[in-house]
């Protein structure tokens, strides 16, 4: 596409909602009250695996305070489906999971919820509730969900995608991917390398918990406000789930403290709904950190097979692998994304890739930030790492001369449009890091990832004030600066300052039907609505100015934020926007600008990573000491923010690669649902995280935007798995790099850190 110059897109405005964000003005989810309201607690399955033989609640609504109590029975059941962002979930899980109905599945399964007049009776009261359970087997990793002999989660669950399988099995379905002939590749292959990795469960870690406040009418109709990513999609799920018509709810996003794709799928909100109907109060409903954790959707841990060829010149010429990914206690984990994602940095002519959604006593995963990519990157990216080893190149230059570039087939199936991974590599081979002297026990690692970006349904208005200023309202939740970005994009069309834009985040009611905030694809596809509503207002302002001057409106032109006469117009000067606004009420009324969109595709994106680590070898410790994040964002609309979403994800693929783990007993009970014992990085943990922002433009957005935020989760994995094989000289299989299983490898090993390496991967070109 043609480079457009730009006057307001790319700069670097303070945040609208900054101020009150600092100050403590901005409302989370938890800040909500409503007089008269009740307070909701749950009750928990105390196991990972038992059968519910029954429940008694009459202890818990004779309890003082206590003004309704619910359970599974409560839901009806249903096999409906709903598209909810990038895929369909199935409603029967969903509402099993909310409140289990014959079986709990997993430590922290909701079992029963009542609502008291007060936190504490609310607690007290669900602590009163008497379950029998029958107590069965837990299955915890996927070689036991295999195995021929393993407990049965789901008795009404077959495999999909697998020729011959019958019965019920914990395997929920097996998906594939293959091109080429992969016995052919691997015979032209002068270096195989075949590994098997290992990833635990991990969590997204918001800072917020899940909370909120839902009042049910006398007239049939809810409302709720609550911490979410996508107020439609807490609507839909809540209309299904309770058999309610979706008109008859309305859902009011708060300002959200993270969600990273955790806060898509409801946990608490139709509890709220059936609670506040039963009691004929509002009802709040806010998690305990420990709920969190134990209750809410992680995202999978897996088991990969990974094997690769290539020839001596560096050349790819086969790749087989599998993913063996964790759904949790219901199917839909992100293998099929994981199988897709795995080799899409690269040309390879031979490979078959197969992915298996298992299911297992651990809570039903959900999204978190590119979901699959990053342990299927960790795989591939680790194994090309030991093939540049043994050819003795450059891993940079292995990377370069299989990158994928425009026109290349994705391993998924279509071909790449204009695409910016080689020059990506590039910049990271000419950058100072790549080729920075180390220190001691220290060491290098590179490592590519990828993610598709979403297009999907979204809508927007931008209203035009009399005084010239503009307001911008859209249905998504502002996770990470999309309120600014899309502020941006009205102050470029309409050519007025950014801060005479006020951007909103509307409920259901009030903005047109808009997907989730997620896919990397709010600032890509709700932007395109933004800058299509952006410039209904202009064409409505020329036409406004076609009646002023009495000219036909197609004669109008635009420049510099001013309506322009046709040549020899008598007596007419070109008109502001604030010009034309002060005469709205002359020239036909108000002005408002609408779109609506579905964006069928999306720019894919690519990144590497630098990352250099630092090991103790008295205690297995490690310290990333320098970080590089190369990126292709297409149109850095507020670069502040790209460089933010950038090291954000870096800063948790960081913690996933070092330190978090969810960390189980034999029994299937979780042992460390709380930040003091679940280790995630702070800042001192963590060195200043550099970023190269390249931009290649995207054809596909009018200003060649990409999505940004997911991409940069991808690579770290293996990155910072590179680096601990360069300072230690050990291949690290399996995460997270924890002190202890670094400290047991080296001293199985008895090598001293850094023997034969210390010159860092950079050093050896």
């Amino acid at each position: 596409m043609s480079p457009r110059t730009f006057t307001q897109v790319g700069t670097r405005p303070i945040r609208h909602d900054g101020v009150d964000k600092v100050t403590g003005r901005a409302n989370y989810g938890a800040d909500f009250t409503l007089p008269g309201m009740l307070h909701g607690a749950v009750l928990r399955s105390p196991y990972a695996h038992a059968r519910i033989v029954s429940i008694d609640t009459t202890a818990a609504e004779a309890a003082p305070g206590v003004k309704a109590v619910i359970t599974g029975a409560d839901i009806p059941e249903t096999n409906a489906k709903l598209m909810l962002g990038e895929g369909a979930i199935d409603l029967h899980d969903v509402g099993d999971n909310l409140l289990a109905h014959g079986k709990a599945l997993y430590n922290g399964h909701a079992v029963a919820a009542v609502a008291a007049v007060t936190a504490d009776a609310a607690r007290s009261a669900a602590a009163l509730i008497k379950v029998v359970y029958e107590v069965l087997e837990p299955v915890l990793s996927v070689d036991r969900a295999m195995a021929a002999d393993a407990p049965i989660l789901h008795d009404n669950m077959a495999t999909k995608g697998q020729p011959g399988a019958n019965g019920p099995s914990n395997l929920a379905s097996r998906m594939e991917l293959k091109r080429g002939d992969l016995t052919r590749g691997f015979a032209d292959a002068d270096v195989v390398v075949e590994r098997e990795f290992r990833t635990a469960t991990v969590h997204q870690g918001y800072i917020e918990p899940h909370a909120c406040v839902a009042r049910y009418g006398e007239d049939g109709r809810a409302i709720v406000w609550c911490s979410t990513q996508g107020p439609f999609a807490v609507r839909d799920q809540c209309a299904a789930i309770l058999s309610m018509d979706p008109a008859n709810i309305k859902v009011i996003p708060s300002e959200i403290g993270g969600g990273f794709g955790g806060k898509i799928v409801v946990y608490l909100e139709p509890l709220a709904i059936m609670l506040s109907r039963k009691a004929q109060r509002p009802v709040k409903m806010v998690m305990t950190r420990d709920e969190v954790f134990r209750a809410t959707g992680p995202t999978s841990g897996t088991k990969i097979r990974m094997k690769i060829g290539a020839k001596k010149d560096g050349t790819i010429v086969a790749a087989d692998g599998s993913l063996y990914y964790e759904a949790g206690a219901y199917r839909g984990s992100p293998a099929g994304a994981g199988m897709m994602c795995a080799l899409a940095p690269y040309r390879i002519p031979n490979f078959l890739i197969e992915a298996f959604d298992i299911v297992v006593n651990k809570p039903k995963v959900a999204a978190y930030r590119a979901p699959g990519s990053p342990m299927a990157s960790f795989a591939v990216e680790s194994v090309l790492d030991e093939i540049a080893r043994q050819l003795k190149t450059d891993p940079i230059d292995l990377r370069l001369k299989n990158a994928a570039s425009e026109g290349d087939l994705a391993p998924y199936g279509p071909p790449y449009g204009p695409i910016g991974l080689k020059d990506i590599l590039e910049a990271a081979r000419k950058h100072p890091h790549w080729t920075s002297p180390l220190g001691k026990n220290q060491g290098r690692g590179i490592a590519c990832g990828f993610w598709f970006n979403a297009g999907m349904n979204s809508s927007a208005s931008v209203t035009l004030n009399m005084d010239g200023s503009a307001a911008v309202v859209t249905g998504n939740p502002d996770i990470g600066g999309t309120r600014v970005a899309q502020a941006l994009m009205v102050a470029e069309e309409l050519g007025i300052p950014v801060e005479r834009v006020r951007p909103g985040v509307a409920d259901t009611d009030s903005s047109g039907f808009t997907d989730v905030t997620g896919g990397s694809r709010v600032c890509y596809a709700t932007g395109m609505a933004v800058i299509k509503a952006a410039e209904d207002v202009r064409e409505q302002l020329k036409a406004r100015a076609a009646t002023i001057w009495k000219v036909d409106p197609s004669a109008v032109g635009w420049e510099d934020g001013r309506a322009t006469p046709p040549a020899g117009t008598e007596k007419a000067e070109p008109l502001s926007v604030a010009d034309l606004a002060a005469k709205l009420s002359h020239t036909g009324g108000p002005i408002i600008g609408r779109a609506s969109l579905y964006a069928p595709m999306a720019g894919p994106a690519f990144g590497a990573h630098i990352c250099d680590l630092e090991v103790d070898p008295e205690t297995g410790r490690s310290r990333v000491v320098r970080y590089t994040a190369f990126q292709d964002v297409g149109k850095a609309v507020h670069p502040s923010f790209v460089e933010g979403q950038i090291q954000g994800g870096v800063a948790q693929g960081i913690g996933w690669a070092l330190n978090e783990e969810y960390v189980y007993d034999r029994n299937g009970i979780m042992e460390n649902a709380g930040f003091l014992d679940y280790r995630m990085p702070v800042a001192s943990d963590l060195p200043m995280i550099e970023t190269v922002v390249l931009e290649v433009a995207n054809p596909l957005h009018p200003y060649g935007v990409r999505g940004v935020g997911e991409v940069p989760i991808v690579p770290p994995l293996a990155a910072v798995a590179n680096a601990m094989r360069d300072a230690t000289g050990l291949r690290f299989t399996e995460l997270p790099l924890s002190p202890p299983r670094v400290l047991a490898a080296l001293e199985r090993e008895h090598e001293p850190v850094g023997a034969g390496t210390g010159a860092g991967q950079g050093g050896r070109r």
